[in-house]
């Protein structure tokens, strides 16, 4: 399913490739120069995976609070979740869709999921000039 929902949109944006699978199962859906989303299919569904930026020493507690509230229910996230990676070095964004979709829905989800990615790598760049700037 994931495949015929990933060459639709490549010929809908006009990407020089269809996205193909990686070793570890999941597929790189190159946005633009600064962003790419992992899609990976699930039965049923996909979840989105990104990295958002690296996760600031200053004013670190501040920060922790403002992504918890988005966090809560979603709310600031559009249904996914802010984390740290494994490393607690960068910031991470990933959304869970579990239910079979067609590409409209598939599309969507992927542009509001974009959208919020964006909104973050914003907020961190934000939060760092106002870090400095103390």
């Amino acid at each position: 399913m994931i495949e015929s929902l990933l060459k639709t949109l490549a010929e809908e944006l006009e990407m020089e490739e269809v996205p193909k699978k990686l070793e570890d199962g999941s597929y790189k859906v190159p946005i633009h120069e600064e962003m790419a989303v992992s899609v990976r299919e699930l039965d049923p569904g996909v979840a989105f995976f990104s990295p958002i930026g690296p996760c600031p020493k200053e004013r670190r507690e501040e920060l922790f609070i403002l992504l918890m509230k988005a966090n809560f229910l979603g709310q600031g996230t559009g249904g996914g979740t802010i984390a740290l990676d494994g490393n607690e070095n960068f910031l991470t964004l990933s959304s869970v869709l579990p239910y079979d979709m067609n590409y409209k829905t598939f599309k969507d989800a992927l542009e509001d999921f974009t959208n919020y990615l964006d909104y973050w790598k914003e907020e961190l760049i934000r939060h760092k000039n106002a870090a400095e700037t103390i």
